[in-house]
């Protein structure tokens, strides 16, 4: 009897030992536009940490938004993990407000939305594929993207259905103003579109296409590889930004959602991503991967969230037009 009421005692004081241990929840419910490899070592490290067993699903950014939307009346998702900002602040009324445990931690640059927390810090870039592309004919700008000497050489994601080629397009026009559309309409000339974002790099690094546009961390994988590609930051400027993780309003499991943002948000997870992914931290006590620039060294612009929410469903509409147009 006394050998069991210590192993019991020993199991009990080994949960609370956790920070991020509960009793009241067993699960939490995610729907995520992460790329999939990043799940598959998230998710177990949450788990690992917690005892929350986490059951991801995987769809895209709009898919994201539609299925938690078509579920407003009845909630099945916890936790909104890594979509754009600007999906978020458009759909602000499905979400619940949470202050994460280490808020104070977070920095006030990427503090920018109304019920959506920053995960991560996202830049966008080019990659380029150093076999196809001379050094003497990379591009430098998004005006260099173009030429025509990129006809059909270019990948991108669709930007009806992935936040972050939303994000490509709000970043152009938000560069160059008047001329936004008419230089953005020159590049998706010359795009081969995927329907994933995921794949973007892949398909440069595989050589199947000689430029992508995509997010810091998603080349970076391909580069840490040791593939034949290398990251761009367009002179002309780019966007900097935070991608976002939410709360569900009326979440079935509300307590083991907050557990799964205070983890995601922890030094300790930050620091995973940024090691392991290329991420960038949003905590102003995390360090940047040492193989990439501080942002100080990238010309970055203003994103006005709010403003690029607050325009999708008229600059996607343009957007495909533009498509139809081009015969995409």
């Amino acid at each position: 009897m006394k050998g069991k009421v210590f192993v019991a005692v020993f199991v009990v004081l080994l949960l609370l030992s956790s920070p991020f241990a509960v009793f009241a929840e067993e699960s939490v419910v995610l729907y995520s536009a992460h790329n999939q490899a990043i799940i598959d070592v998230m998710a177990p490290r949450f788990e690992a940490a917690t005892g929350i067993q986490a059951d991801v699903i995987k769809l895209g950014s709009s898919e994201v938004v539609a299925r938690v939307k078509a579920e407003k009346n009845n909630p099945q998702c916890d936790v909104i993990w890594s979509i754009g900002g600007e999906q978020l602040e458009a759909n602000s009324d499905l979400l619940e407000s949470y202050t994460p445990k280490d808020w104070d931690k977070i920095d006030d640059v990427f503090k920018v939305g109304t019920k959506w927390l920053p995960y991560t810090g996202i830049v966008m870039v080019f990659i380029v594929n150093t076999e196809a592309v001379p050094e003497d004919q990379t591009p430098k700008k998004w005006t260099d993207l173009s030429d025509a000497r990129f006809k059909e050489l270019i990948s991108s994601a669709r930007a009806d259905k992935s936040g972050s080629s939303y994000m490509q397009l709000a970043t152009v026009l938000s560069i160059y103003k008047d001329k936004g559309w008419d230089v953005y309409k020159g590049i998706l000339a010359n795009f081969m579109l995927s329907a994933k974002s995921s794949a973007v790099s892949r398909f440069v690094n595989d050589g199947e296409a000689s430029v992508g546009i995509t997010l810091e961390d998603n080349a970076y994988l391909f580069v840490k590889g040791g593939g034949p590609v290398k990251i761009v930051y367009p002179e002309d400027g780019t966007t900097a930004a935070p991608d976002g993780i939410a709360l569900v309003k009326d979440a079935p499991h509300p307590d083991a959602a907050k557990q799964f943002i205070d983890w995601a948000l922890s030094k300790e997870t930050q620091d995973f991503l940024v090691e392991q992914m290329g991420r960038r931290p949003v905590r102003t006590d995390g360090a940047i991967s040492p193989d990439l620039p501080p942002l100080s060294k990238i010309k970055t612009v203003p994103y006005d969230f709010a403003w690029s929410a607050g325009s999708k469903k008229e600059f996607v509409a343009k957007w495909t037009e533009l498509v139809q147009e081009l015969g995409l």
